[in-house]
């Protein structure tokens, strides 16, 4: 799967897109970020609530392939601002983080 997948599939707004083609191999739920960092797998899509600029900082260290920005919060313009600059891809859902960990799994194959 790769990350058009995700976009093309209806269920995760773009909010910055740096590769689309980029593999998603996995799948990853945390929102304090030092955990995260330390455990966040390498073309994953990792789900979070959390939406200011650290965010961008982890998956950039960790290789994260598309931040997906759960419950419906937006990310501030630093934020994407600064995604653009890292080429960090972020997406946004309005399910809550549990309910977008179940569609990946289910509908995507993750």
């Amino acid at each position: 799967m790769t990350v058009k997948d995700l976009i093309d599939g209806g269920d995760f707004k773009a909010i910055t897109v740096a590769d689309e083609a980029a593999p998603i191999t996995g799948g990853y739920c945390g929102d304090l970020l030092s955990i995260v960092m330390g455990n966040a797998p390498e073309n994953s899509a990792w789900i979070t609530i959390q939406s200011h600029v650290n965010i961008v900082a982890v998956a950039s260290l960790r290789g994260i392939s598309a931040i997906i920005i759960a419950h419906g919060f937006t990310p501030d313009e630093d934020t994407v601002e600064t995604a653009k600059e890292e080429d960090v891809t972020i997406l946004k859902t309005q399910l809550q983080p549990f309910e977008a960990a179940k569609l990946l799994v289910e509908k995507y194959g993750l």
